[in-house]
C-alpha cells in the first residue's frame, strides 16, 4: 500500500512525464503566458517619495497630518510652491536681490509655471523701498533704483520682522545687512485636478530657467523630489541591470559552455521578469526604490535552478542516456527539492509580508510571487524548452560545444569540496557543538545591531561614488542636487524639526482649567524635555501666545489678570473671551498655529536636549503625552521615524522567527511524508541558522543597521540560504536511498550538486553584490549584504551539513528513527541516480 509520500512522488513524476513528452504544448503555453504578463508591465505605477509609504497608517503620523490640516502657518502659502534656494557671499546686496527678482520676472511671464505670488527678501525689501511694487518687474525697477545705503536701511527696518528672517541663514548680520543664504517661496496657482505630473513638470522647468542665471538659485519642491526620486530608482536599474547581466553572462557561459544553452538560460531569466513586472502592474503595487532588489534576487534563485536542471541533465546524458530518458531522471530528481526550495524561499521572502509598514510588506509580496514564477519557468518551461531545442540541434545538426557536468569526482574542485566529507567523518558530534557555539556567539552578539529610518537612506550621496565617472552613456547616471540643497539649508538655516517634538492634545479648551491642563504636565518632564530654568520643559503653545501678547498689550494683559486666579499668568475662566480678543489682535495669526478654530485641539512645540537620541527623545515624548489630563499624542520627525525604527525592527526579528519556524516546520513534514525521516528537516536548518547568525554578527561588527531595505534581509537570507542546504540534501537522500553509506553518499553529492551549488553561489553572489552599485545607500547596504548571506549559506551548507547528516545516521537511523530496519527506499528507480 503506498504511502502519501510514494502518491507525491507519483504526481510529480507524471507531471514531469507530461512535460517530457508533449514539450513544444508547454513551451507554446508558456510563451503565451509570457505575451499577457507582458501587457501587465505597462500599468506599473512609481513611487517617487520613498518614505511615504513608511509613514501610512501611524498614529504618529496621523496626529502630524491633523497639525497640518488644522493649523495654518500665516507665512505659508496655500497652494502649491517652489522654494528658490539662493546661495552666495551676501544675498542682500543690490546684484543679488535684482538678480532673484530677474528670475522671479520671467517665472511670471511663463503661463505655464502659474506663478501667482512670491515672497522672499528680494520682494520684501522692494517692498519696504515701493509699497506700491506689487509685479517682480515693478519690484526689480524699484531696488535698481535705490542707493546701496537704502537697501541696507530697508533691511535693518526689516530685521525685527519674522517674515523677512524667517527666509534667512542663521548668519544673518542686521547692522552690516547681509547673509549668506536666503528662500524665496513662489506660490503657483493650480487648478483642481493639477497631477503630480504636472507640478513635476513645472517645477523642472523652473530649475532650467534658474539653472540660466548667473547667480547660484537652486529649486527645491514636492516636483523637484519627484523628478530626482524617479531618477534614482531608473539610474539605479541603469547601472545595476547591466552589471548583472554581465555578470550572469560570465558566470552561465561557465557553468553552461554552451552558446544554445546560454541563451536557453538567459531567455527563462527575462522571462521571470517578464512575469513579475507583469504582476506588479496588475496588482497595483508601486515600484519603489525597495523593489529594485526584487528582480536581482529572482535572477539569483532562477541562475540556482537553471544551473541544477542542466547540470543533471548532463550528468544522465555523459553516461550515454538518450534526452528524454535523461532529463525525465533529472526532472523526477529535482522537482521535490525544486518544490522545497520554492516553498522555504516563499516562506523566507513573504514573511516581510506580515509587516506593518507597506514598502516592506509589498516587497515580501512581490518577491514571494516571483519566486513562484521562478519555479514554474525554470521547473516546467526550461526541461520542455531543452528538450526541444536539443531535437532541433539534432534535427539540423548543430554540435554541443561543451556538454560536462560543472564538477566530477576527480576535478579539482569536486575534490576541494569533498573536504568537509572527510573532516566532519572523523568528529562528527566535535564539530556540530563547534558550529553550534559560533553560529550561538555570532547570534547573540549580533543581537546589538542598531535599526535606523533616515531620510538619507534614500538620497543619492552628494558626492557620487568614484566608479560613477567610468560609466558609458547611456547608462550614467545625471545629476542629483536634492542632498546638497538639503545639506546646505540644514547648515544655513534653524531647523527645529531635528530639536523638537509636537504633541497634538485634544480637548475642550475653553474650559476654564483647559490652560492649566495644557500647562503644568511641563513643570516635571521626562529627561530629554527638561531643558527649561529649573528642569522644567521648554514649551511654545496657545498659553505662551497668551503671554506674550499680555506683556505687550496692556489691555489685554489686564484681561489676562483678570481672569487669572491662581495668579500664575494663566487665565483659568472666561478663556472664550479670552480667544476672542486673542484672534482679533496682531498675535491672531501666531494664536491661530497653536488652537484649532473649534478650540478642540492644540499643537504644543517643545525643545529637546541636543545629545539625546532618537529613542530617547521618542519615548520621553510619549511618556509625557500620557501625562497630560486630555488626550495628547507626541509626533513631528523624531517621533515618527523612531516609531518606523521599531517597527523595521520588530519586522526583521518576527519575518525571521517565522521565516525560520515555517521553514522548520514545512521540512520536517516534507522529509517525513517524502523520506520518512523527518529529521532531515532539523538537519537542513542546522546550516542555514548559523550562516543568518553569522550574518546579524557581521552586520554589528561593521556597524550596517537594520534600515528600510536591510530589515527584510534577515528573512530573505532563509529563502534564498536554504536552497543549499535543500540540494544537498535531496541529491544525498537519492544517492543513501540507492544503497551508498553517507560517506559515499556525501562524497558524490558535493562533488555532483557542489559543484552546481558553487556556480550558482558565486553567480548569486555577484549578481545580488552588484546592488551595491545602486545610487542610494540603502540599496549598495542591501546588496553587500545578500552577497555576504549567500556566501554564508554556502560555506555553512558545505561545511555543516556533512557532520549533521553523519551525526543524523548515527542516532536518526537506528530503530525508531528515521532509518527503520527494512527500508525499501532504494528499489525506487526514478529517484537513483542511475535510474
Amino acid at each position: 500500500m503506498s504511502g502519501p509520500g510514494d502518491r507525491i512522488h507519483e504526481v510529480t513524476a507524471g507531471v514531469n512525464e507530461r512535460i517530457v513528452s508533449r514539450p513544444r504544448t508547454v513551451v507554446a503555453a508558456f510563451l503565451v503566458l509570457t505575451v499577457v504578463f507582458a501587457g501587465g508591465m505597462t500599468a506599473i505605477d512609481t513611487a517617487v517619495d520613498p518614505t511615504e509609504g513608511f509613514t501610512e497608517d501611524l498614529p504618529e503620523q496621523e496626529a502630524l497630518d491633523t497639525i497640518d490640516r488644522e493649523f495654518d502657518d500665516p507665512f505659508a502659502a496655500d497652494s502649491e510652491t517652489t522654494q528658490l534656494i539662493h546661495d552666495g557671499t551676501d544675498v542682500l546686496t543690490r546684484e543679488a536681490l535684482v538678480e532673484m527678482l530677474r528670475l522671479l520676472e520671467r517665472i511670471e511671464a511663463r503661463d505655464d509655471l502659474r506663478m501667482e505670488s512670491a515672497n522672499g527678501p528680494a520682494t520684501l525689501v522692494a517692498q519696504g523701498i515701493d509699497p506700491a511694487a506689487e509685479t517682480p518687474t515693478e519690484q526689480r525697477r524699484a531696488v535698481e533704483g535705490a542707493t546701496n545705503t537704502e537697501i541696507r536701511q530697508v533691511v535693518r527696518e526689516l530685521a525685527d520682522d519674522p517674515r523677512f528672517t524667517a527666509t534667512l541663514s542663521t548668519d544673518f548680520n542686521a547692522n552690516q545687512a547681509s547673509a549668506s543664504t536666503s528662500i524665496t517661496v513662489v506660490s503657483h496657482d493650480v487648478p483642481r485636478g493639477f497631477s503630480t505630473g504636472d507640478v513635476q513638470s513645472m517645477q523642472t522647468e523652473i530649475g532650467s530657467l534658474a539653472a540660466d542665471a548667473p547667480a547660484d538659485i537652486r529649486p527645491l519642491g514636492e516636483g523637484i523630489f519627484n523628478a530626482e526620486f524617479e531618477d534614482i530608482i531608473g539610474d539605479s536599474l541603469l547601472i545595476v541591470m547591466p552589471v548583472v547581466v554581465v555578470m550572469l553572462l560570465g558566470f552561465l557561459t561557465i557553468a553552461y559552455r554552451d552558446p544554445i544553452d546560454l541563451a536557453l538560460g538567459l531567455f527563462a531569466l527575462l522571462m521571470t521578469l517578464v512575469w513579475t513586472f507583469g504582476f506588479l502592474g496588475f496588482s497595483g503595487i508601486p515600484f519603489d526604490q525597495q523593489q529594485i532588489a526584487v528582480p536581482v534576487l529572482l535572477l539569483a534563485v532562477g541562475v540556482d535552478f537553471g544551473i541544477h536542471i542542466v547540470n543533471r541533465y548532463r550528468e544522465e546524458t555523459v553516461e550515454g542516456k538518450k534526452p528524454i530518458p535523461a532529463m525525465r531522471i533529472a526532472a523526477n530528481q529535482l522537482a521535490i527539492a525544486f518544490v522545497i526550495v520554492t516553498v522555504t524561499a516563499v516562506f523566507g521572502f513573504g514573511a516581510n509580508a506580515i509587516s506593518d509598514l507597506d514598502p516592506i510588506r509589498n516587497l515580501g509580496i512581490v518577491s514571494a510571487v516571483g519566486i513562484v514564477f521562478t519555479f514554474l519557468i525554470f521547473g516546467l518551461f526550461l526541461p520542455a524548452a531543452k528538450l526541444e531545442t536539443d531535437r532541433l540541434r539534432e534535427a539540423y545538426g548543430v554540435p554541443e560545444f561543451n556538454s560536462s557536468p560543472i564538477a566530477s569526482d576527480d576535478s579539482a574542485l569536486g575534490r576541494l569540496l569533498s573536504v568537509s566529507v572527510s573532516v566532519g567523518r572523523r568528529a562528527p558530534a566535535l564539530f556540530v557543538v563547534l558550529l553550534l557555539l559560533v553560529g550561538g556567539g555570532m547570534g547573540a552578539y549580533g543581537m546589538g545591531v542598531d535599526t535606523t529610518f533616515e531620510q538619507e537612506d534614500f538620497l543619492p550621496p552628494e558626492e557620487p561614488g568614484w566608479y560613477v565617472e567610468y560609466i558609458p552613456e547611456p547608462f550614467a547616471p545625471g545629476e542629483y542636487t536634492i542632498t546638497g540643497t538639503i545639506t546646505l539649508l540644514d547648515d544655513r538655516f534653524e531647523t527645529d524639526q531635528d530639536q523638537s517634538i509636537t504633541l497634538f492634545v485634544e480637548g475642550p479648551f475653553e474650559e476654564d482649567h483647559a490652560l492649566e491642563a495644557l500647562e503644568s504636565p511641563n513643570d516635571d518632564p521626562p529627561g530629554s524635555l527638561a531643558v527649561g530654568p529649573g528642569g522644567r520643559a521648554e514649551a511654545t503653545s496657545i498659553v505662551t501666545v497668551i503671554q506674550s501678547h499680555a506683556d505687550a498689550d496692556p489691555e489685554f494683559g489686564a484681561l489676562v489678570a483678570r481672569n487669572d486666579r491662581s495668579g500664575n499668568g494663566i487665565p483659568d475662566r472666561n478663556l472664550d473671551r479670552i480667544y476672542d480678543e486673542l484672534l482679533a489682535s496682531p498675535a491672531g495669526p501666531q494664536a491661530e498655529q497653536y488652537l484649532t478654530d473649534d478650540r478642540r485641539g492644540a499643537q504644543v512645540e517643545y525643545s529637546v536636549e541636543s545629545g539625546a537620541t532618537q529613542r530617547e527623545v521618542s519615548a520621553d515624548g510619549t511618556e509625557h503625552a500620557e501625562s497630560f489630563r486630555y488626550a495628547a499624542t507626541a509626533t513631528g520627525e523624531i517621533v515618527i521615524f523612531d516609531a518606523i525604527t521599531r517597527i523595521i525592527f520588530e519586522s526583521a526579528i518576527q519575518g525571521m522567527i517565522l521565516a525560520l519556524g515555517l521553514t522548520t516546520v514545512f521540512l520536517i513534514v516534507s522529509y517525513g511524508v517524502l523520506e520518512g525521516r523527518p529529521w532531515l528537516g532539523v538537519v537542513n536548518v542546522f546550516p542555514i541558522g548559523i550562516a543568518v547568525a553569522s550574518l546579524i554578527g557581521t552586520m554589528r561588527y561593521l556597524g550596517m543597521p537594520l534600515n528600510a531595505l536591510t530589515g527584510t534581509i534577515l528573512s530573505i537570507a532563509i529563502g534564498i540560504g536554504i536552497a543549499y542546504s535543500v540540494h544537498i540534501t535531496a541529491r544525498f537522500i537519492d544517492e543513501y536511498n540507492a544503497g551508498g553509506d553517507t560517506f559515499t553518499s556525501l562524497q558524490t553529492t558535493l562533488t555532483g550538486t557542489g559543484g552546481a551549488l558553487t556556480g550558482s553561489m558565486l553567480t548569486t553572489a555577484l549578481g545580488t553584490g552588484s546592488l551595491a552599485l545602486a545610487i542610494t545607500p540603502v540599496l549598495g547596504d542591501f546588496g553587500f549584504l545578500m552577497a555576504m548571506s549567500v556566501v554564508y549559506s554556502f560555506v555553512a551548507a558545505v561545511v555543516a551539513l556533512p557532520p549533521a547528516l553523519f551525526l543524523w545516521d548515527r542516532f536518526a537511523t537506528g530503530p525508531g528513527g528515521d532509518r527503520a530496519p527494512g527500508d525499501d527506499r532504494s528499489a525506487d528507480p526514478s529517484r537513483s541516480r542511475h535510474g
